[in-house]
């Protein structure tokens, strides 16, 4: 073990980041692998679409719940054994999913499988953070953005073609060859920090974030199919409430607290997470509703569909590189800040989306979101990991891993609720078979008011990134007259 007191030896960071990404490219692709085959895992084990879903739902409950507390036993123990744990413990479980017999076994090992993955999915940030000297984060975080969009691409066109030519069991094979490679490198090249000594887990805190979290994410699934104005769902709201009150109450009380709430004393520390969670729950609201424009009302098929919502990964993941990179030279507030302008361009332009819209006006819209998100997201990354203090990496890395799935979750069901209200309110009532069976005008005009909502919830997240551009440069003038003051 390495003392994390110790200088860091960056000669081999190419190494650590490679093997990183060994356990990002899994987690990437195994979801988007997973959503292709739930029509086909209904068929072939004789289960319900409801049952079949919490194939998916299993998997995102246990990963995002216990992502925040793979972050501060890392910070206690160590990232490696954490990481290196996560994408054996993910390994075997993609063996036993491949190998269950029926829906239950399925969902069981799915969430062995998010055990590992929320080591691996909660740490990575931070091994790529540490691995890498501050001048050269912005481009190492993107290139780890990069190979997420590779996984997001990626992960529909391999199931098809393994769903089209194997069996269902081989979208979970495939992860073995690329887990056991990840372990190796993993193991050879990830060096093993030692942090400070004499600190304890903090239980209590670590079971309220639990149940508070997990009752948020089951009130925001169950609204979408029972509504969010009914006694389960307010009831799990404000348990979550009371918990993230119980949680704080804790945090301030003990002495090793699960989160240092003193991080979010740094305003730009606090801004960067609000911003990113902002444009999280943004792009999933446009990709839960683009599924159903493009089948629905432009007739393409799955194959078309594929490719055209392509556009927005494979720009992202071809930009977030350049982003972070140009960052590191002129810094990050500059660049974030053209990323959500970018962003809300985009956003604008799906408020112009019609019946007839073509392929190339579909491409040419969804460009700037993918190129706004591949601007700001990797700069908001380093800018997140650069203010937090080495001995805390694990649990903000936690924290950015959390913004993303948990603004993904609250993105899907809040905009998904919001399009289907719309849809309703234009047709003047419920309408048989949802709202997928209104009128195709109907259900344009519900798109374009969901999209005006999105834009101004993306100029939101702007308007606060602009406020922290004017923070950061009082914060350097009362930085130079205090030094000015002892010269």
């Amino acid at each position: 073990m390495i003392s994390a007191h110790q200088p860091v030896d960056y000669s081999r960071k190419w190494l650590v980041l490679a093997a990183v990404a060994m356990g990002i490219f899994l987690a990437t692709i195994d979801g988007s692998i997973v959503n292709v085959a739930l029509p086909t895992l209904v068929q072939a084990l004789n289960a319900d679409l409801a049952t079949v879903e919490w194939v998916v739902l299993g998997y995102l409950l246990t990963l995002t719940t216990l992502m925040l507390s793979v972050g501060r036993l890392a910070d206690m123990f160590g990232k490696k054994p954490l990481y290196l744990t996560g994408i054996i413990v993910f390994t075997i479980g993609s063996m036993l999913c491949g190998l269950s017999s029926s829906i239950y076994m399925l969902i069981g090992f799915r969430v062995l499988q998010a055990i590992g993955a929320a080591m691996t999915t909660a740490l990575g940030t931070a091994i790529v953070t540490e691995a890498f000297p501050a001048r050269e984060r912005g481009r190492a975080l993107g290139l780890s953005g990069g190979i997420v969009s590779v996984g997001i691409v990626l992960g529909p066109t391999v199931g098809g073609i393994l769903l089209d030519h194997l069996s269902w069991h081989w979208i979970f094979f495939v992860n073995l060859p690329v887990g056991i490679v990840g372990v190796l490198m993993v193991s050879r090249f990830v060096p093993n920090f030692k942090p400070a000594g004499g600190q304890r887990f903090d239980f209590a805190g670590a079971g309220m974030l639990f149940v508070s979290i997990l009752c948020l994410l089951l009130a925001l699934t169950v609204g979408q199919y029972i509504g969010f104005a009914t006694l389960p769902v307010a009831g799990l709201l404000a348990v979550f409430v009371v918990g993230v009150v119980g949680f704080v109450a804790i945090e301030r009380r003990v002495d090793h607290p699960m989160i240092d709430l003193g991080m979010f004393r740094n305003t730009l520390f606090t801004v960067n997470l609000v911003t990113g969670f902002v444009t999280f729950v943004a792009i999933a609201g446009t990709t839960i509703l683009m599924p159903f424009y493009l089948a629905n009302i432009l007739g393409f098929q799955p194959q078309e569909m594929g490719l055209l919502m392509a556009v927005v990964p494979l720009s992202m993941g071809s930009i977030a590189p350049l982003s972070g990179a140009l960052s590191d030279r002129v810094g990050v507030r500059p660049i974030a800040v053209a990323g959500l302008l970018t962003l809300l361009v985009g956003y604008a332009a799906i408020t112009t989306l019609g019946a007839e819209t073509t392929a190339l006006g579909y491409a040419l819209r969804f460009l700037p979101i993918g190129i706004g998100m591949g601007i700001f997201q990797s700069p908001n990354n380093s800018a997140i990991m650069g203010a937090a203090p080495r001995a805390r990496l694990g649990i903000a890395s936690g924290l950015l891993a959390l913004t993303r799935t948990l603004g993904q979750t609250v993105g899907v069901s809040v905009f998904g609720a919001l399009w289907a209200g719309r849809v309703m309110a234009q047709a003047g009532g419920i309408l048989d078979g949802g709202a997928t069976a209104a009128a195709p005008l109907i259900q344009v005009a519900a798109l374009h008011d969901t999209a005006l909502v999105i834009a101004v919830w993306v100029g939101l997240g702007l308007l606060l990134s602009i406020y922290a551009v004017f923070h950061e440069r009082r914060q350097a003038a009362a930085g130079l007259e205090a030094e000015t003051r002892f010269l």
